[in-house]
């Protein structure tokens, strides 16, 4: 299988189960690797045969501001299922970390999601 990734996007959110972590933004780090066949789009050096980078940035972007999770499973599943509405994607996989949790460690989540 090939992939199509976006790795280290750094993005701002409200996101948090912790009464402190309502009410200010914090930063995020995100990677997405989308499992698709990009035969067609290497051959014929067409954006419209792969699945664009854009596409993957906007997914991220609109789950972020779509609302403010209390867990970062629940937005990592959000982004996924948002992925993986492109029907070339065959799965995903979103990992996602709180960078500004802790100075000695950076807690996150990682998940794959196959299209069903």
């Amino acid at each position: 299988m090939d992939y199509v990734t976006l790795s280290n996007f750094k993005i701002i959110g409200i996101h948090g189960h912790h009464d402190h972590e309502r009410h200010v933004e914090q930063e995020f780090e995100v990677s997405v690797r989308v499992g698709c066949d990009v035969v067609a789009a290497g051959t014929s050096d067409s954006l419209p045969d792969t699945i664009d980078f854009d596409f993957l940035r906007g997914c991220v972007e609109d789950v972020f501001a779509r609302r403010s999770y209390y867990l970062v499973e629940a937005l990592a599943e959000d982004i996924a299922r948002a992925v993986l509405k492109d029907e070339r994607a065959r799965e995903v996989t979103v990992s996602l970390q709180k960078k500004a949790v802790w100075t000695d460690a950076i807690p996150g989540i990682e998940i794959t999601r196959n299209r069903a």
